[in-house]
């Protein structure tokens, strides 16, 4: 057995699907009815930073965790959920 495969479905390598989550980013902030500098602000994230995840520029996926947990938890959502694809849709 190689390494990888002894350590379990949480290493597995996930696929990002960058069109979801720039779309469930942006429809959290609706429904929540904040504007882009205002989940900015909350996350502690510039502006720019910011429309770039939501533009699918940059992915939120690959950026620090820290900033990741920032806006997830700014947008009123569940880190592990998030990570693990339960808010998006099939």
């Amino acid at each position: 057995m190689k390494a990888a495969e002894s350590k379990g479905p949480l290493y597995e390598k996930k696929e990002w699907d960058i069109e979801k989550i720039k779309h469930l980013l942006k429809s959290r902030r609706h429904v929540l009815g904040l504007t882009q500098q205002q989940v900015a602000d909350r996350a502690g994230v510039r502006l720019r930073h910011y429309q770039q995840f939501e533009g699918g520029e940059r992915s939120i996926m690959t950026c620090s965790f820290d900033t990741a947990c920032r806006i997830i938890e700014t947008l009123e959502m569940n880190i592990t959920k998030f990570y693990h694809g339960e808010y998006f849709s099939k």
